[in-house]
């Protein structure tokens, strides 16, 4: 069985992130979307919220499963046989990043990566930019899936109403 990773934050799942588990989905047996776990980093969604967004986001891929991590993710691919990274590429720019650690990786670990180029609709999009102009007021609604959308509206509306 070939068993991959599609890690990330995911804070919050987009889109273009769903684009990329559901083509890997149509290519691998497994499918594991990881969601790193990193205590030192500010996130507008807790580990468990960004994993509920996915699975729901998911839950029509059957092979496709949802998984929280810490440390690092050759750990974690070594835990869970797993042969693969998948990760999507935006631009030239991601490549440079994403290919340095690729190599990391392989360095640590028996793991391959898989690029995967996003589909052009989406090759703008990040979390951090759908968090950033929801905030400011604007109608991220196309780039992330209704229930995420309701999430993401709720807890910014929680945000400014304590201040």
């Amino acid at each position: 069985m070939r068993r991959v990773v599609c890690p990330g934050s995911f804070d919050p799942v987009t889109h273009g992130h769903l684009d990329i588990v559901r083509r890997a989905s149509g290519l691998f047996d497994e499918v594991v979307v990881a969601v790193g776990v990193n205590a030192s980093k500010k996130r507008l969604f807790t580990p468990a919220e960004r994993m509920e967004m996915i699975a729901e986001g998911v839950a029509d891929l059957p092979n496709v499963r949802v998984a929280g991590f810490e440390g690092l993710l050759t750990t974690f691919c070594e835990e869970q046989g797993i042969v693969a990274i998948v990760k999507g590429l935006r631009a030239v720019t991601d490549f440079d990043y994403e290919l340095q650690m690729a190599q990391m990786n392989s360095s640590l670990a028996p793991v391959e990566t898989v690029f995967v180029p996003t589909s052009p609709a989406w090759s703008f999009l990040a979390s951090s930019l759908v968090k950033e102009v929801a905030a400011l007021g604007g109608d991220v609604s196309a780039l992330v899936p209704p229930h995420v959308h309701a999430r993401l509206t709720a807890r910014l509306a929680e945000r400014a109403q304590h201040g």
